[in-house]
């Protein structure tokens, strides 16, 4: 008989990432090199804009320069009281299919009003438009995605549009630290779904994150590359199957905070994969004497944020 052999690409890379066994730990220095080449740092050249006041807070326009040829639109979100004593502040970060606008808007989609609800909190909030969302859109065909599209441009250069938007978001970091109305020892980095990959990465990478929230993405490379449409090229780095997963990011966090919001019935981001990466990578802040510092909390229904408990927990770790 003829021996079976397989055609079909999409089994070749279930069965390549699979059979993927990442090293137990990685390290600072391998994710900062896995991120690959950097731009230079310019001048942010700040430009802020008083949009509206509202119950509690106000909303500004703030547009800066993370590179030389690329600027960062976002909305600022400040605390009546912050002028007088400064806060904690944190980077929002929107998901697939949202954006600055909806995610800092009261009574978002689906619940995902976040940027809103931590203003509201009492923190500053500083939520950005990621490349190839909100004003950060481009025109592509309609049988192009545009995450596929920056990926394919990003290889010919060298980078990814991952590590593209990780750039960023620690560009909006130095915003935040630079701005009288922050407690530039507190911050912190929220996000859901394709934010919740931002976040977890940025937590990781940049040390200055002093807490994370995690919504519906901590599960595994494996578990989410198994729903065919669920990564895009937004989500990856060259090799990264080989390198890390989930687990090994969550504990590069430790000992700061960590809050991981995971939804039942997340068929994108299993339960299982996620409530076994969290349990590795409390390992870590075992190690480091703060196993209280990782957190998971499990909520009713499918792929949304709901932040009843992760929000009020999130704020307390930014308070200590």
């Amino acid at each position: 008989m003829a021996r079976v052999r397989n055609f079909s690409p999409w089994a070749y890379w279930r069965m390549r990432v699979d059979s993927a066994t990442p090293p137990a730990v990685m390290s600072h220095d391998r994710l900062t090199e896995l991120l690959g080449r950097f731009p230079d740092h310019v001048d942010p050249d700040l430009e802020i804009i008083d949009v509206e006041q509202r119950d509690g807070y106000r909303v500004q326009r703030l547009v800066f320069d993370s590179e030389a040829t690329m600027a960062v639109p976002s909305l600022l979100l400040v605390p009546d009281e912050a002028e007088a004593d400064p806060r904690p502040a944190v980077v929002a970060v929107h998901g697939h299919g949202t954006t600055k606008d909806s995610i800092t808007a009261p009574d978002g989609d689906d619940g995902a009003d976040y940027g809103h609800r931590l203003a509201a909190a009492g923190l500053v909030v500083l939520a950005p438009d990621l490349r190839g969302f909100g004003e950060r859109s481009d025109w592509t065909p309609e049988d192009h995605y545009h995450c596929d599209v920056d990926l394919v441009n990003a290889v010919l250069v060298g980078t990814t549009p991952l590590a593209q938007n990780l750039w960023d978001m620690a560009r909006c970091i130095d915003v935040l630290q630079s701005l009288p109305t922050v407690d530039r020892d507190r911050l912190g980095v929220c996000g859901w779904s394709y934010g919740g990959t931002i976040a977890l990465f940025l937590a990781a990478w940049d040390q200055r994150v002093t807490a994370a929230l995690v919504s519906c993405y901590l599960a595994s490379i494996p578990s989410s590359h198994r729903m065919p449409w669920n990564l895009c090229g937004s989500q990856v780095l060259q090799g990264m199957a080989d390198e890390l997963d989930h687990a090994q990011l969550a504990a590069l966090v430790a000992p700061r905070s960590l809050i991981v919001e995971s939804a039942r019935d997340d068929l994108t981001f299993p339960l299982d994969a996620a409530r076994s990466s969290v349990a590795s990578a409390r390992l870590a802040f075992e190690a480091a004497g703060h196993p209280d510092r990782i957190t998971q909390f499990v909520t009713d229904g499918d792929h949304r944020f709901d932040g009843t408990e992760s929000l009020p927990a999130f704020v307390q770790a930014l308070a200590r």
